[in-house]
């Protein structure tokens, strides 16, 4: 029996049992779904979060409390409770490093519930200086960014992310409205331009105000632009040395932009690995009901391979009908897998660049491919084994 007869006697026999070939199909589905879906959902976001960090520039360096070593900063180690940074520490920074940096912000970040009329939301709180603005290209659609004079007096005013406006006034114009924020009275300013991510659902006001209004407004960090013309390591062992004139070195690290970005892509790397590996679990079920199916259908089947081996076939001919039986079951199913996880990319696009990567699909397809192969030999062995005079015997 050639390739071609081989083939068509298989496809056959999958079609008799439609509803038991798509369920049998069912795990490989999954499996390669779960691996197209994560993947491109992954390096979604890694395209979101590089494309954020290159919008704001490439001359912002941020001061960390606490020490993250240079052996760990790829992945940033775990999150920094000491609060060693204080508004000194801007000044010195203002005054040491002058020739170096452009703006100096330090920034506290805490969450409360904003209130207007009979609208709730709880949100990050962004306490900034007065030209954050100009560090992160944050530029108001409406109104206008809070004033030196309105940080000095820590005044009550703040600037909305765009989300966060609509939410809280829907269609009304927010400019000179009160808010509430954790019960204290707030006259919104301005609303930021949705071209700035980062802030759409958060409420920025001025540090000094946190700092009067919130309890343990500690500053989470400080935020540094170098002069354009400056190298930027330069810049930042500048800020280092300003800041050793009263912290210990493991009070607080300068970190790059490049530093954030490659910390927050190892982390993502390693959550797909894991997910991807989690997923390969479905693969291996598929590929488990795959050979338990085939078993069966070697036992249901047992007059037919006697019959056929009377006639004629050889045991290679059995051997390689059952082998392709089981690779066009998990071939199917990863090329279903592979359309459904392509669709939901698509659907998920409009809120992330997701892209399912080029090498993504060669390999699960070629995965699914192995899975029928590694998990059908047992079955096709077995059948070829089957002694014709028994096998009728047996019906």
């Amino acid at each position: 029996m050639n390739v071609k007869d081989t083939l068509s006697s298989a496809l056959k026999s999958l079609l008799l049992n439609k509803t038991r070939s798509f369920l049998t199909m069912l795990g490989v589905i999954i499996g390669v779904f779960s691996v197209i879906s994560l993947v491109s959902l992954v390096g979604g976001i890694q395209n979101y979060v590089e494309n954020q960090f290159e919008n704001l520039g490439s001359s912002l360096l941020f001061v960390a409390n606490g020490n993250i070593s240079r052996s760990s900063r790829s992945t940033l180690g775990s999150a920094i409770s000491s609060q060693n940074l204080e508004e000194k520490h801007v000044d010195m920074i203002k005054s040491s490093a002058k020739d170096y940096i452009d703006i100096v912000s330090p920034q506290i970040q805490t969450y409360a519930t904003v209130k207007y009329k009979t609208h709730n939301k709880y949100s990050s709180v962004s306490g900034v200086s007065f030209d954050s603005n100009k560090l992160f290209n944050s530029n108001t659609e409406k109104g206008r960014y809070f004033t030196k004079t309105e940080q000095n007096n820590s005044t009550r005013v703040a600037v909305l992310g765009y989300l966060l406006a609509d939410e809280l006034f829907e269609e009304e114009n927010p400019i000179n409205k009160t808010i509430k924020v954790d019960g204290k009275s707030y006259e919104v300013v301005g609303v930021l331009a949705q071209k700035n991510p980062s802030y759409d659902q958060s409420i920025i006001i001025p540090y000094t105000t946190v700092q009067d209004n919130f309890d343990s407004a500690s500053i989470t960090a400080i935020v540094v632009k170098a002069k354009k013309d400056v190298d930027l390591d330069e810049a930042g062992r500048q800020v280092e040395l300003a800041l050793l004139r009263d912290l210990d070195e493991d009070q607080f690290t300068v970190i790059t932009q490049e530093d954030v970005v490659q910390s927050i892509d190892s982390i993502l790397n390693i959550l797909s690995i894991a997910l991807v590996s989690i997923s390969g679990i479905s693969l291996l079920v598929g590929g488990i009901g795959i050979m338990n199916i085939m078993l069966v259908s070697v036992t249901e089947r047992t007059k037919e391979i006697g019959l056929r081996k009377a006639l004629g076939a050889t045991s290679g001919d059995i051997k390689k009908q059952f082998m392709i039986e089981a690779v066009l079951i998990s071939m199917s199913g990863g090329i279903i897998g592979l359309i459904l996880g392509w669709l939901s990319t698509v659907l998920i696009r409009n809120l992330i660049n997701a892209v399912v990567p080029f090498w993504a699909i060669p390999l699960a397809l070629g995965f699914s491919i192995l899975v029928g192969v590694v998990f059908g030999t047992y079955p096709a062995v077995k059948a070829s084994k089957k002694d014709p005079i028994e096998a009728l015997r047996d019906e």
